[in-house]
Order: C-alpha cells, then sequence, then structure tokens
C-alpha cells in the first residue's frame, strides 16, 4: 500500500514512484565510481565527460596497483612513463572533465528505493545515493607477510611479471607460488631472467598439466620443492632470499635480483555481499560485454571482474564501456522511470556505442 492508502500499482502510486525517482533530491550524483585506480578514473573521465555528476571514492591516493609500478611501458602512447606519472595523468584527464575524487573507505554498496534504483554507496563518513554505480574497486595480490616484503616492495619484489618482467634483464629471479599463474609468470619471465627459481612449499604443483610441462621443460627454470620465504633480504632493493624447507626445516640463502610473488589475487568484491551481484569461487565480479552486473545502475570493470587479462589497458577499456552503459541507462531512466523497455534499449544502443 502507498501511503495514501493507494496500492503501489494504481497510478498514484506509480506517480509517486516516478515523483521519486524524478527528483534531484532523491540522488547526490547521477554516478559514484568506487575505486580510483586506471578503471574508475577512466569511467569518470566519460562520465564527466558526458556531463553526470560523479564522484570517484577511493580509500588511498588515486592510481591503484600502478603507483606501485616503477615503469609502465605497454600503455600505447608512453614508450615509457613512470607509473605514478600516468597516474597523476589520468586523475588530472578525470578532474578536467568534472569528476570529483574524494579519499573514504567504501564499506557497502545496496540498491533501494522505488524498484531498487537507487544505489546507495555506504563509506566511513557518509551515504551516498546516485542512479548508477560503476564498481573499479580492483583487488589486493596475497601477499607472503614476511620481513622485508613491504620494504622493498617495487624494488625487486613485485606481483606483476608482465608490468615489471621487462626491467630485470638478464638477473636471477624467484618466483613464489604453485598455481597457474605462477607457473604462466615464471615462464614468461624467462624471456628476460637469466635463470628463473620457482619456490613452492608443497612436493607438487596445482597448475594445469600442460603449463607444468611447459614450465619443466624449461632450461631455465629450476624448482625448489617443499620451500618457502621466511625473509626478503636487501638495500635499497632484493639480493636474497631467506628459505626453509618445511619437511626438514633446513635453512638457506637463495641470491636473486627480483621476487615475483603470485600466492593468489583477492577481488576487492566484498562491499557488494548484500546486493544480487553474482560472483565466481574467486569473488570476481560476474558482467555481461556491456560491464552490467545483473542489477540495474550496478557496474564493475577492471580488475574486480572476471576476466582473462588485468592490465591497464583492459582496465580502461572495461571502463570505457561501462561509462557509456551507465549513460543510455540514466538516460533511460530520466525519460521514462517506470517502463522497464527503454532501459532495455538503453543496453542495447550502449552495446552499439561500446562496439561501432
Amino acid at each position: 500500500m502507498s501511503t495514501n492508502g493507494a496500492p503501489n500499482g494504481t497510478p498514484s502510486g506509480a506517480a509517486e514512484k516516478a515523483q521519486t525517482l524524478t527528483n534531484p533530491r532523491t540522488f547526490d550524483y547521477n554516478v559514484v565510481i568506487v575505486g580510483a585506480g586506471p578503471a574508475g578514473l577512466c569511467a569518470g573521465l566519460y562520465t564527466g565527460r558526458a556531463k553526470l555528476t560523479t564522484l570517484i571514492i577511493d580509500k588511498l591516493i588515486p592510481g591503484g596497483q600502478i603507483l606501485n609500478t616503477h615503469l609502465v611501458d605497454d600503455y600505447p602512447g608512453f614508450e615509457s612513463i613512470e607509473g605514478p606519472e600516468l597516474a597523476a595523468k589520468m586523475h588530472a584527464h578525470a578532474e578536467k572533465f568534472g569528476a570529483q575524487v574524494i579519499m573514504d573507505e567504501v564499506e557497502s554498496v545496496r540498491s533501494e528505493g522505488p524498484d531498487n534504483r537507487v544505489q546507495v554507496v555506504k563509506t566511513v563518513e557518509r551515504e551516498y545515493r546516485a542512479k548508477a554505480v560503476i564498481v573499479t574497486a580492483g583487488g589486493t595480490p596475497v601477499k607472503l607477510g614476511v620481513e622485508g616484503e613491504e620494504r622493498l616492495n617495487a624494488r625487486g619484489v613485485s606481483y606483476c611479471a608482465v608490468c615489471d618482467g621487462p626491467f630485470f634483464q638478464n638477473k636471477v629471479l624467484a618466483v613464489v607460488g604453485g598455481g597457474d599463474a605462477a607457473v604462466e609468470e615464471a615462464s614468461y619471465l624467462t624471456k628476460f631472467a637469466s635463470k628463473v627459481y620457482v619456490v613452492h612449499r608443497r612436493n607438487e604443483l596445482r597448475a594445469q598439466k600442460i603449463l607444468q610441462e611447459r614450465l619443466f621443460s624449461n632450461p631455465k627454470i629450476e624448482m625448489i620443492w617443499d620451500t618457502v620465504v621466511d625473509e626478503i633480504q636487501g638495500d635499497p632493493s632484493v639480493a636474497s632470499l631467506a628459505l626453509r624447507n618445511v619437511k626438514n626445516g633446513e635453512k638457506s640463502t637463495l641470491d636473486v635480483g627480483g621476487i615475483f610473488i603470485f600466492i593468489g589475487f583477492k577481488p576487492n568484491s566484498d562491499i557488494l555481499a548484500g546486493t544480487a551481484v553474482k560472483r565466481d569461487n574467486g569473488g570476481h565480479i560476474l558482467t555481461n560485454q556491456l560491464m552490467e552486473t545483473g542489477v540495474p545502475g550496478i557496474y564493475a570493470a577492471g580488475d574486480i571482474r572476471a576476466q582473462l587479462a588485468r592490465q591497464v589497458t583492459t582496465a580502461v577499456g572495461d571502463a570505457t564501456t561501462a561509462a557509456v552503459a551507465a549513460e543510455k541507462y540514466i538516460e533511460a531512466l530520466n525519460e521514462q522511470p517506470l517502463d522497464p523497455e527503454p532501459l532495455k534499449d538503453a543496453s542495447l544502443e550502449a552495446a552499439t556505442a561500446a562496439y561501432s
């Protein structure tokens, strides 16, 4: 029942819904973007450029993972650029088109209001209501948690072979892990390294057999089984690893010029736990080609999304698509807030715009 006693399905109930969804006071912003890495900043650039009021929220300074990358040499248009410099350029570009960037920690996202079309982003400080939310919160590599890891991060400690491998020409490297990522990246690193040690805490790998075969047949790779890293040593950069055999307790030192850690990647998707947004077993958000999550008005882009590659280029590509799709969704919501067909048409129009 509505507040005046009429059922919600009656014209008066529909009018009340329409009035709520078209009232500017219902929403703080057209779009709220969670995460200020490359995906979030790119999405903000596009939504701001579309004259949509846009807020980008991140608990850290803008830039995301590229802030931890010394040099980026695989982003089109820049043969080589420092990660922090690229992040600053992206930040400035988003703000140029009107996106507002703030530092705050997002705790949750939920849908409420008529037909759940009011998206609410709850932070430590307050709540923000928007017509659309684009989640670009990325993910966090699982760390070893050993001494020296934080101090030597980006000084020989890396979590991305594709990003940093070329900077270790002819060096001896170590890869920690036993899954697909560790095995694939170890093979990739042999393009640059003189030798690659794979340190694994068990006596067998979890990776796919075909990947293992490729690894074992590479003369540059040597396995160190049943072993963990107790400490990463060196100053000012990585010089060696303190190792320990988990079966016999024997300790040893391995001289290396860098260590690549691939023991897991945790998407920052728990903020969506209270929604109907679907995630895979690893916590990555499932989307369609328009970056729609299945919950109208909620989109996902970048490393938080289930996909093949996790690169700056794929992140900004995702973000562009999500921003265009969100723009079309908001246009339809403004024009016909109670009619689902324009929202369906908006998806089709977004698909055309994104791939034309």
